[in-house]
């Protein structure tokens, strides 16, 4: 069975710094819903100051081992879509998609560059119908009565 997946394009920002060490700064700016034709990278703006580069042709895959990741995404104050990128010539290339926390976590522990973006409605739609068919949550661990303890074990903790 094929998992659920959704094309989107994401926009990557250079914007100029008033640092002495370094010009600018790329960063993930926004993901844009719907199926695009193009995959080839454009400029969407272009300022002395700051430009804008839409990647089409990118697909937010969702995978059941990271539904808890989703649900604790979805009910976050400001959900957020994670971008995996790299600095390729001088260029931020969106590389990979995620909903996930977990996952947005585990990219960012391994070094690399990852970016938070707002989820747009469309997509936290269709995020939430998944998890709201397949989350379950983890059963709370049963806890032991502490009459069924041995009196010396009771004391002791």
């Amino acid at each position: 069975m094929p998992k659920p997946s959704l094309p989107l394009a994401v926009v990557m920002q250079w914007r100029r710094l008033n640092n002495r060490w370094v010009d600018g700064a790329w960063e993930a700016w926004s993901v844009l819903p719907g199926e695009r034709d193009e995959t080839a990278p454009r400029i969407l703006v272009r300022e002395p100051d700051f430009v804008q580069w839409l990647h089409p042709g990118l697909h937010l895959v969702l995978h059941r081992d990271e539904i808890a990741g989703y649900q604790f995404n979805l009910t976050a104050t400001r959900p957020r879509v994670f971008v995996l990128w790299r600095e390729d010539d001088d260029q931020g290339v969106p590389i990979e998609l995620s909903a996930s926390f977990d996952e947005a976590s585990r990219w960012a522990d391994g070094g690399h560059s990852v970016d938070g973006v707002v989820m747009p409605p469309s997509v936290f739609a269709w995020i939430g119908a998944y998890v709201e068919a397949n989350y379950r949550p983890e059963p709370e661990p049963r806890i032991k009565p502490r009459s069924f303890r041995s009196p010396r074990d009771r004391v002791l903790g």
